[in-house]
């Protein structure tokens, strides 16, 4: 073999070496992709990010009903306050004082629970046609331009603070901040507080454990994670169960589907060849948002005992997929923070156990809740897995993930 002979093989296997990394990096532009947990919007105006919710025809979200859900737990503290109405008032100056545990002010589902508890309430103050989620910090004596005092049962109803719980590093929803903040609120409030609200329950029960249960405050949270449920007995009033069963079901599922080619819907709307399908009770799909949804239930007093383990598949969508019909493939997924208590406590033990039942080998990456990077750096080679879903550290950020997958 001469070195001409050389020379044009060699630039042939350069070239399809080339054209073979090309159609490789496309591939990965068009694999299923699931954006869960964290909606792509703008963490100001809350405008969902249609570039990256529509980045391929295999691209989705699922989530959970951030407004019915925030209804729900406001309706929840309302209807407890009315039923107490004669006991709650703990100091008898006629006001009921709640505090506020706010989670990130740039996430939509903090937004949503903030307008939810203050519309039950009647504590919201419009601000161009909706209800303001800012936080009111200190407003013990109801001065604050953002909230306004509300009445439930002849008794004024008023939002004595609400703090974002961001820690020093800059990790949102953080248990710490608020386990401490509660006792700041209770050096200088006292007695004036009689209800406590947070808008998750990892801050709930750090709360809860540091200043309200022995002092028998009500304290409301949202997430059902076993912990808070289980707590119900030692009077945590209540939380909202976002159907985590369902969402991590969801979450996967659907790059099941998307992998296999099959109608989006088996599995979810109609039967799988296993018999798995949910009813229009656990969810919904919006089409223009390309987004799923499941729908929230209320957990007290009345039915905690029913949500006890969060960690347990949603009998309808538990059944095993044959391997012949549903080939193991490798999945890429990412927690925006490892040390957060419903996404590690309730979320990634739910779809540990249905990523065995789906055929699927997930990649379980746990971020630190601050930066984007931490988790990005770990996405270095992307086209080892057949689909990814990703949890955003701030839902701005989606173009971070997609920019690797160009």
């Amino acid at each position: 073999m001469n070195n001409r002979t050389l020379f044009v093989l060699s630039i042939a296997a350069a070239t399809s070496l080339v054209f073979g990394m090309a159609a490789f990096a496309g591939g990965n532009a068009d694999k299923p992709l699931v954006w869960w947990n964290r909606q792509p919007s703008n963490s100001s105006t809350g405008e969902l990010d249609m570039a990256a919710l529509t980045w391929n025809d295999k691209t989705y979200y699922v989530g959970f009903d951030a407004s019915q859900g925030a209804e729900l737990q406001g309706q929840m503290i309302a209807d407890y306050i009315n039923e107490n109405i004669d006991t709650i008032d703990r100091n008898g100056d006629g006001i009921i004082g709640y505090v506020l545990a706010i989670g990130d002010i740039g996430h939509n589902d903090s937004i949503a629970r903030n307008l939810g508890v203050r519309k039950a309430l009647g504590t919201g103050v419009e601000a161009g046609g909706e209800i303001d989620p800012s936080p009111a910090e200190t407003n013990v004596d109801g001065s604050a331009s953002v909230v306004q005092d509300g009445e439930i049962g002849g008794l004024t109803v008023r939002e004595l603070a609400s703090h974002e719980m961001k820690n020093a590093s800059g990790a949102t929803w953080d248990a710490a901040t608020a386990g401490s903040i509660i006792g700041t609120w209770a050096a200088s409030f006292g007695d004036q507080i009689d209800v406590v609200i947070s808008n998750n329950d990892g801050m709930g029960m750090a709360m809860f454990h540091a200043w309200s249960q022995a002092e028998e405050v009500p304290t409301f949270g949202y997430d059902a994670n076993s912990d808070a449920v289980a707590a119900i007995a030692e009077g945590y009033a209540g939380t909202i169960s976002q159907r985590a069963d369902v969402q991590a079901y969801l979450t996967l599922r659907v790059l099941r589907n998307a992998i296999d080619g099959v109608d989006p819907d088996t599995g979810i709307g109609i039967a799988d060849e296993a018999g798995n399908v949910l009813s229009d009770t656990d969810y919904y799909y919006d089409e223009a948002s390309r987004s799923y949804y499941a729908l929230n239930l209320a957990v007290t007093s009345d039915n905690y005992e029913d949500f006890l383990d969060s960690t347990v598949v949603y009998a309808p969508v538990a059944n095993q997929l044959s391997e012949e019909a549903a080939p193991v493939k490798n999945i890429w997924l990412d927690i925006y923070n490892a040390s957060d208590n419903f996404l590690s406590s309730t979320y990634q033990p739910l779809l540990e156990k249905y990523d065995d039942l789906l055929n699927l080998n997930v990649a379980y990456i746990g971020g630190d809740g601050q930066t984007e990077s931490n988790i990005t750096n770990r996405l270095d080679n992307p086209d080892q897995y057949d689909a990814y879903a990703v949890n955003m550290v701030k839902t701005d950020n989606a173009a971070s993930y997609t920019a690797l997958l160009q």
